[in-house]
């Protein structure tokens, strides 16, 4: 029986014992309080268990959904809409109560379902990332969720893994675990046998199993901290969003004050004066932004998934998009990470096979490390290797540590005993006691396997306190097939790649030279001794980096971003999570740590840099649609404020009524939503904030409107004489339809026909539109208007439409051979 299965905690659930509790026992008194064993647990015991304990995660309080429905309502523009409508019931005018409160219910229900599916989008990432862990279960090591560990459970810890719940430490040399997020202490701390480690804490060194004795919400993290929501980000593009929407408001509110001063002085009904007043400002603002932005960036999200890039913030896609430098790692990213053993070099007497031998003893099999792998699979074309290794016993391994770069290995052969290594040559010939003899020709070796692209690792041996170096063995790792191809994509956007390896200089030139980057590599060492602006400017122009270690990639982020670049950078292990932090765009390629996934904003789940390269061109489209959409915005805003306020201060004359104004809200913002699906030509290099672009085209469209709308207001007064009930039937059906086709003019820097539509947004327009034709065709709502009034202004936003485009793509034209915008790349058909 499982220790307490008898009591319950406050709240319901099985009790568990604090972690606490079991830091003075014996790792035998631990294995029988839990009714388990170094073998582990069965799975029916497994299952046992997690119906008594439950899952080994700690639960998010959940906002009860219809709470957070009212919370649509309450705000300052739901609170200046329910102002409008009691002012229609206070005068009155039912219809427009009706419509209005149609507004109001439509914002709140559709705000509310779009971030119901971008919370469910969120959700499903977090699934993708959760972590994993190793545990023996029915004897056998299995790869399995996190959450599904129980108490009993058997563990295998290793470099990069986080701590899966509180567990009691055996079967090892030592651990050495940062747990700074959990106690404070500032210095990683060594665990041995029979010591305890906390759930969250980042195994930084060594190798153990483990036993679990607390999971969930009873583990040392789950008693002392709460778990809070995820804290919202905000990127810097909603920042600018968010700026225009307070920009157009000061211009409403500006626009607004004077047609209510000029309605006052005129002696005219206050009230319908102030209730025109807020429904023009209703219409003015844009009310869809925080849709549009929720629903863009849970697509873009949902779309990097089916390509196997998840993202861990949705806002992270667009600060992609201004990535102008990428950092990427050589091994798996740039090459294929399928290393074959090509070449074995010994020295002083050493003879090939033993060389492999004792490489093969620094190795071992259950690890799956690509290494490892490629040593072992060499012994076989070694003469009895294979058969000679049966004879040696592992008594300790230590596993590889990225800081001192190599593998340990104590050895037992009959009444012999010694201790083998294998790691960066640099670092083992380092170690080595005849390294003054040999040093010279090691490193010609060295250079001349380098030169062909191999990756060579030093082998030595240790007999009593001297270390000898026994010979090199040459790997060789081919860069991916696709990796050319993907590169030149990549520069052709405007980014920059920058190759860290860990690896040679001259292997990295080679590969760099075949998959088409710079050759212009150096040494991280070379800039670690110079002054800091010496250091930038060595940094900027280096190609890529060789002989990197962990902390030379966080220097690297920080001396580009000091040069005022947007970094990206890829990375895999413990070490890497604070250079994965400090990028703007951190990326956690496939096989990464537990750690390195936690600090990343994107984690890759397969090889290559395609992948990358997906992730920048989405960004760019995500980009490219929010442009889009605040050009529309802007200009729609200058359209309908400068129209309406002047002719009601110019010529005393109403264009539009409220409940036509409310009816343009309703029709033409909701269909906006679509623009997340759209088709768009996104930027051929990194993408900035460009205000004064954005302005001057949104004020250029939205000008031109004015205009048109005063001839098509003159033409109904003067040339066709109709009655003001049917002028502003004729007035508001302008605006319905010229505002979408606005839209369709603001999508692109060439001709509109350059990029077709998404479906959805084409069928959006093409049904909004009939409804508003359809309300003032037959009198629905509306004053009705005789068809070939109807036909007239179809005929004439057509034709304005194209007239518009043709004097923005002149404009586009300017801009571009001044060199303020780029034509950019098509990415129809593209998710």
């Amino acid at each position: 029986m499982v220790a307490a299965r008898g009591s319950e905690q406050a709240g319901g659930g099985p009790f568990q014992r604090s972690i606490q509790e079991y830091e003075g026992k014996t790792v035998a008194d631990t294995f029988n309080e839990l009714s388990s064993s170094e073998k582990g647990l069965t799975g029916e015991e497994a299952q046992e268990r997690a119906k008594r304990f439950g899952k080994n995660e700690l639960i998010e309080e959940k906002v009860n959904p219809f709470l957070k429905f009212l919370g649509y309502f309450w705000g300052p523009i739901p609170f200046m809409i329910m102002i409008a409508m009691a002012l229609s019931a206070v005068i009155g005018h039912w219809e427009e109560f009706v419509i209005i409160m149609v507004l109001l219910f439509s914002n709140a229900i559709v705000g509310f379902y779009q971030e119901r599916k971008a919370g469910n989008a969120i959700e499903y990432l977090k699934q993708r990332l959760a972590p994993g862990a190793r545990a023996l279960r029915d004897g056998k090591w299995e790869s399995i969720p996190a959450r599904d560990l129980v108490p009993g459970d058997v563990v295998r810890l290793r470099l990069g893994d986080i701590v899966p719940a509180d567990v009691k430490l055996f079967n090892g040399q030592y651990l050495e675990v940062d747990q700074s997020a959990l106690t404070g202490e500032s210095l990683p701390v060594e665990k041995k046998e029979s010591d305890v480690s906390y759930s969250g804490s980042i195994v930084r060194k060594g190798e153990m199993d483990a036993l679990v004795v607390t999971t969930g919400a009873n583990t040392f993290f789950g008693r002392t901290t709460r778990l809070v929501g995820e804290t919202r980000t905000t990127s810097h593009f909603q920042r600018n969003v968010v700026k225009i929407g307070n920009y157009l408001i000061v211009i409403d509110a500006i626009m607004v004050s004077l047609v209510f001063i000029a309605t006052v002085l005129r002696q005219q009904s206050l009230l319908d004066a102030l209730q025109f007043a807020l429904v023009l400002t209703i219409a003015a603002i844009p009310v869809a932004l925080p849709a549009v932005l929720s629903v863009t960036m849970a697509i873009g999200g949902i779309a990097l998934a089916k390509k196997e890039a998840i993202v861990s913030k949705l806002v992270a896609i667009e600060e992609m998009a201004g990535v102008d430098v990428l950092c990427s790692d050589k091994t798996g990213t740039i090459t294929q990470n399928k290393l074959t053993l090509t070449k074995i070099i010994g020295y002083g007497g050493a003879i090939e096979s033993e060389v492999i031998l004792n490489a093969a003893l620094a190795s071992r099999a259950e690890d799956n490390d690509p290494i490892d792998n490629a040593i072992l699979q060499g012994t076989d074309a070694a003469d009895g290797v294979r058969e000679r290794l049966g004879h040696y016993r592992i008594t300790e391994f230590v596993p590889f540590d990225p800081v001192i770069k190599r593998t340990e290995a104590q050895v037992v052969n009959g009444g012999e005993e010694f201790r083998v290594a294998k790691g960066a040559s640099q670092v083992m010939l380092g170690l080595a006691e005849n390294r003054e003899r040999i040093e010279a020709q090691v490193r010609k070796d060295v250079e001349e396997m380098a030169a062909l692209g191999y990756r060579t690792l030093g082998v030595a041996r240790r007999e009593g306190d001297k270390w000898r170096l026994l010979g090199l063995i040459g790997l060789h790792d081919p860069p991916r097939p696709d990796s050319a191809r993907t590169i030149q994509k990549a520069q052709q956007m405007g980014l920059e790649i920058k190759m860290v390896t860990g690896d040679h200089a001259a292997i990295a030139k080679e590969i760099a030279q075949e998959v088409g980057l710079s050759t212009n590599i150096i040494p991280s060492d070379s800039f670690a001794t110079m002054s800091e602006e010496q250091a930038a400017d060595a940094v900027e122009r280096a190609g890529g980096f060789a002989q990197v270690f962990p902390e030379h990639k966080y220097r690297i982020v920080e001396l580009l971003q000091e040069r005022g670049h947007i970094v990206g950078m890829t990375g895999d292990g413990v070490n890497d999570a604070p250079a994965l932090k400090k990028a703007d765009a951190g990326i956690a390629v496939e096989g990464a740590t537990d750690a390195a996934k936690s600090a990343a904003d994107i984690v890759l789940t397969v090889p290559g840099l395609d992948v990358v390269v997906d992730a920048l061109v989405e960004s760019r489209k995500i980009f490219q649609r929010m442009i889009n959409y605040s050009i529309y915005r802007i200009s729609e805003t200058i359209r309908l404020l400068f129209f309406i306020t002047l002719s009601i201060i110019v010529f005393q004359f109403y264009p539009i009524t409220a409940l036509m104004i409310v009816l343009l809200a309703l029709l033409n913002d909701l269909p906006i939503l679509m623009i997340a699906f759209d088709n768009v030509f996104y930027s051929a290099k990194p993408e900035r904030w460009d205000m004064r672009v954005l302005l001057m085209v949104a004020t250029y469209l939205g000008m031109i409107g004015v205009v048109v709308s005063f001839i098509v207001l003159y033409i109904g007064l003067e040339v066709f004489h109709l009655s003001p009930s049917a002028l502003q039937s004729f007035i508001y059906l302008k605006l319905s339809l010229g505002g979408h086709l606005v839209l369709l003019v603001a999508r692109t820097k060439g001709p509109f026909w350059s990029i077709r539509p998404a479906p959805q947004l084409l069928w959006a327009i093409v049904l909004t539109q009939t409804v508003a034709t359809i309300l003032v065709a037959f009198g629905i709502l509306l004053p009705q208007l005789d068809l070939v009034y109807v036909a007239f202004i179809w005929a004439e936003s057509l034709l304005v439409f194209v007239i518009t485009d043709l004097l923005k793509v002149r404009l586009y034209d300017v801009l571009i051979k001044r060199g303020m915008v780029t034509r950019g790349i098509s990415g129809e058909g593209m998710p």
